[in-house]
């Protein structure tokens, strides 16, 4: 070995040990959830790093659907699974990849838009619909199969057609377009509205809220927020896929509600649980709701039996 090789492997040797020596080693707390939990699960995420320096948390955005599906069907691990819509726990990962559900956060759907929109000096919540079906204007929309906003946007609009009274409605704007701009998950769409490559979106309050943008609070009827409301929710109905391929499920409309839980394959159940831990504490709750999302109180717990050690406290039983 000439000596300019053994300078490189010594180099490389003191690299590799110093780093063993030097640094600690970190676990990463790996999330999947949905994109309209970014800003507040980023919040608590940071605050949770502050309280654990030996905890990374790595999160990965996606529709709800797709996050389920990463685990169910492409056997990828994680830590948390935060979801739009507590049903898809439910009804795509228990009992084989969740044993508890826990619902912790509502929302709201509503029409964003900028001041560059196309006839936003005039568009109100009791005339959307005529703006939205006007040949020049464009709004997006999620993918129903892969996010709940997608389903609940589908929703929407069969509400809208029956408190309108504008028969025809749902279909005309579900179908304007072809497809053209809809895309994977919802906060997908705030680039183009942003930027003013689409008029409008649909998306969820809290959303619209962190991103400055305008929005039309829809009548409560429409919007799937109210349990006041609940019965008249039922009457929407969307087809989506279901947990086998050619499946189909049907979705009936309710007031929305988020859950949260640790999926089988968590490779740190522990540390998961503790930053539940943390999302459900009274600074989790303030930061979630200072993200424009009222948080349930206390908690809705499905098989409280599964719970972790960390989180029976939960429990009403």
């Amino acid at each position: 070995m000439n000596k300019k090789s053994g300078v490189v492997v010594i180099v490389m040797f003191l690299m590799i040990t110093g780093c063993a020596k030097n640094d600690p080693a970190k676990k990463d707390l790996v999330i999947f959830h949905a994109g309209s939990l970014s800003v507040p699960l980023r919040e608590i995420s940071e605050l949770f790093m502050r309280q654990n320096p030996d905890v990374t948390v790595k999160a990965e955005a996606a529709g709800s659907r797709a996050c389920a599906r990463k685990i169910s069907e492409l056997g990828k691990r994680c830590d948390i699974l935060a979801l739009a819509d507590y049903k898809i726990v439910s009804n795509l990962l228990m009992p084989e990849h969740a044993d508890f559900n826990i619902q912790f956060a509502t929302n709201e759907l509503v029409v964003a838009y900028t001041d560059e929109s196309l006839f936003h000096e005039k568009i109100s919540a009791e005339n959307w619909p005529e703006i939205l079906i006007e040949d020049k204007v464009t709004f997006g929309r999620s993918d129903p199969d892969l996010d709940p906003c997608g389903y609940r946007t589908l929703m929407v609009f069969q509400l809208a057609e029956k408190y309108y009274n504008q028969k025809g409605l749902a279909d005309e704007l579900a179908n304007k377009f072809g497809g053209r701009f809809i895309r994977p998950k919802e906060t997908g769409l705030l680039a183009l509205v942003e930027s003013g490559q689409i008029d409008y979106m649909f998306i969820y309050r809290s959303v619209a809220i962190q991103h400055g943008l305008k929005v039309i609070t829809l009548p409560d009827q429409i919007n799937l927020k109210s349990k006041a409301f609940a019965d008249i929710y039922k009457t929407a109905k969307v087809e989506v896929s279901g947990k086998q391929p050619g499946q189909k499920l049907i979705r009936t409309g309710e007031p929305m509600v988020y859950s949260v839980t640790v999926p089988k394959n968590s490779p740190n159940p522990e540390i998961a649980a503790k930053w539940i831990e943390l999302l459900l504490s009274p600074q989790g709750v303030s930061i979630v709701e200072n993200n424009g999302q009222p948080c349930v109180s206390p908690p809705n717990i499905e098989v409280p039996n599964n719970l972790p050690d960390a989180l029976k406290s939960l429990s009403k039983d």
